[in-house]
């Protein structure tokens, strides 16, 4: 086997001189180098803001969507969205595991597992498009992939259905850094409150803050606002549309006693949401961009504007024991498992 460098950079076509996930093609061959593990792929969760574009790309037509898809993978060998920059993740089954990582992996041919990096990194070769779950952003395939040496992964449980596992390991780092940045008293604002990585987050918010904190979502429409409510997940929730900062930010200071909020966290899945999340919060409080819609430029140049001194923080989709603590929250929480399993094991 040949010798590959443990960040992959040895699979860059173009660019030379960059690791794979900014570059412009990848090397998508599945022959493995020694460090690298093949997996059989079952299925892609694409990332939600890809996902959305594509649909919208396409006028909704599963058909022009897989075509886009294949598109974007021969054309990449990758599944980066060229539109969104961003990709998703996999679940899959290891097939091959190189002789350099033999004995230094927990990973043995045969396991199921879900990878924690970005589809956008990641080779990927598709032999056939099975099924497009429209409602999910999940699509089956046969194909294959190549996981770094870098790269990292959750074995899916033996718990839970893996439908539900993918599901919620997709979005891993939103409601881990909620763990981490959520503190008792807070006040937190989370715009995209009813979509998957909102719900997580949500629930994480209101064990974290404690009586004398305030929670409020942001869900745009009544029947959003309900599926928090039955779930009992906010103190408070706002109707209000994203992109338009200063409803929400009229709406969200009314909910919390005309104060701003200690910590926004941004789950939203299309554009133009930054201003919606800096308005609301404190100097010196905190802006957790999760959407991969967001456009940094604009937060870090709307925030100048307005003269707010925020933290902002980039969406990054791993931190420490984000999957063992996501995966938590559904055994802990019955009402959200059993949504998740409805919509994702259907």
């Amino acid at each position: 086997m040949k010798k590959g460098c443990k960040y992959g950079t040895h699979r860059v076509v173009e660019p030379k001189g960059v690791l794979p996930q900014p570059a412009k093609k990848i090397d998508n061959d599945m022959n493995i180098y020694d460090n690298e593990i093949l997996i059989d792929v079952k299925a892609l969760n694409i990332d939600s803001a890809s996902f959305t574009q594509l649909k919208s790309a396409n006028n909704k037509d599963p058909k022009g969507i897989a075509e886009n898809i294949l598109q974007i993978v021969s054309e990449r060998g990758k599944m980066q969205n060229p539109v969104t920059g961003s990709g998703g993740m996999l679940m899959g089954t290891v097939a091959k595991i190189g002789s350099a990582l033999e004995g230094k992996t927990s990973l043995k041919v045969g396991d199921d597992l879900a990878t924690l990096v970005s589809l956008s990194l990641t080779p990927l070769h598709i032999e056939e498009i099975k099924k497009i779950h429209m409602d999910i952003d999940k699509v089956e395939i046969k194909g294959n992939a190549i996981l770094f040496e870098s790269g990292i992964y959750a074995k899916l449980p033996k718990d839970m259905d893996e439908s539900l596992a993918l599901a919620a390991l997709d979005v891993a780092g939103a409601p881990a850094q909620a763990a981490k940045l959520v503190k008792p008293g807070d006040s937190v604002l989370i715009l995209g409150a009813s979509g998957k990585s909102g719900i997580l987050c949500c629930y994480e918010a209101m064990k974290r803050v404690g009586p004398t904190g305030n929670v409020v979502g942001v869900a745009r429409r009544e029947s959003s606002k309900q599926k928090l409510v039955d779930l009992d997940l906010c103190h408070n929730i706002i109707i209000s549309d994203a992109t338009q900062a200063m409803d929400v930010y009229t709406k969200a200071i009314e909910a919390n006693d005309g104060k701003e909020y200690d910590l926004c966290i941004n789950c939203v899945n299309i554009p133009d949401t930054e201003m919606s999340s800096i308005l609301p919060v404190r100097d010196d409080g905190t802006v957790y961009f999760f959407s991969m819609a967001t456009s940094f430029t604009k937060a870090a140049l709307g925030a100048e504007g307005v003269g707010k001194d925020v933290n902002m923080i980039i969406g990054n989709g791993y931190t420490k024991d984000h999957a063992e603590i996501t995966l938590e929250e559904l055994r802990e929480n019955k009402k959200i498992r059993e949504l998740f399993e409805k919509i994702y094991c259907g």
